[in-house]
């Protein structure tokens, strides 16, 4: 549980949150302590984990249980397959019943509608772009801070001193970025001509 000050509005909506969980008889209650704007919800991770068949979740609203309506979708349905029904308090959602299936079953299929618009509108504006001669994709040629790292790792190369996985360990990069960098400075490594 979460510990804050009594009078901060913050508390009170949580307490009010938590307060209607207990009206519906919810026996075990998950928060996060962090910023729900995370990706990392060990929270969550432990309902999902914690959930039976035959056992219903029941959330506050929608949005305490995903962070974006495909997220949503994506956890409603993993939980429908498991057996699991979910009740949002202030959502006309109540999987456990014909009718709040048929509701959720309309925000799953506006969620794909949205996926569908977004990437047909991204895609025309590629071809958009295309057409004006414009270049996609990143720039070529390395970032201030990749050189600065290209100019060590070519330094460290040519001293001989450090094997390849040494320097990549030294300078904090993967070995292929390194063999990248090493490149990028005109070193011909191994049998390379």
């Amino acid at each position: 549980m979460h510990a804050c000050r009594p009078r901060t509005r913050t508390c009170r909506y949580r307490s009010l949150q938590i307060d209607a969980l207990k009206a519906q008889g919810v026996d075990k209650i998950f928060q996060e302590k962090a910023s729900g704007a995370k990706a990392d919800r060990p929270e969550l991770n432990k309902l999902l984990e914690h959930m039976r068949e035959g056992d219903t979740v029941v959330v506050w609203k929608l949005d305490r249980l995903g962070r974006s309506l495909a997220h949503l979708v994506q956890l409603v349905t993993d939980l429908e397959s498991r057996g699991v029904g979910l009740i949002s308090l202030n959502d006309p959602v109540d999987t456990t019943t014909a009718q709040g299936r048929l509701v959720f079953r309309i925000f799953a299929s506006l969620a794909e509608f949205e996926r569908e618009v977004i990437r047909e509108r991204t895609n025309a504006g590629l071809q958009s772009a295309r057409r004006r001669g414009q270049t996609l994709g990143r720039k070529p040629g390395l970032s201030k801070s990749a050189q600065d790292k290209a100019m060590i790792a070519e330094s460290l190369y040519r001293e001989g001193k450090f094997s390849i996985n040494g320097i990549a360990e030294h300078i904090s990069i993967s070995k292929p970025t390194l063999y990248r960098y090493l490149r990028s400075r005109g070193i011909q490594i191994g049998n390379e001509s």
